[in-house]
């Protein structure tokens, strides 16, 4: 099991439900590889087919998944070469 620790919690890398298509994990990891400004968000389904989440709208332990996906592909992660 791959865990990662952000702001003193410790995130399960290899949970379904972390790595969910367009969860926030998700979004913060794909924002980083994008090179995208940081925007918490989320897709209630898959990204870009389903309903976004804007911050105003996400809990503490969303936005925080978000933070935590994001600093997790800067550390390990690429970035998308264009």
């Amino acid at each position: 099991m791959e865990t990662f620790e952000y702001n003193g919690v410790v995130y399960n890398v290899d949970c379904d439900d972390l790595n969910r298509h367009g969860g926030p994990w998700d979004r913060g990891c794909a924002d980083s590889w994008y090179q995208r400004p940081l925007d918490p968000h989320y897709f209630v389904g898959d990204t870009y087919n389903s309903d976004r989440v804007e911050s105003d709208q996400m809990t503490q332990q969303q936005i925080d998944e978000y933070y935590a996906g994001h600093d997790y592909n800067e550390r390990f992660g690429g970035k998308k070469e264009y």
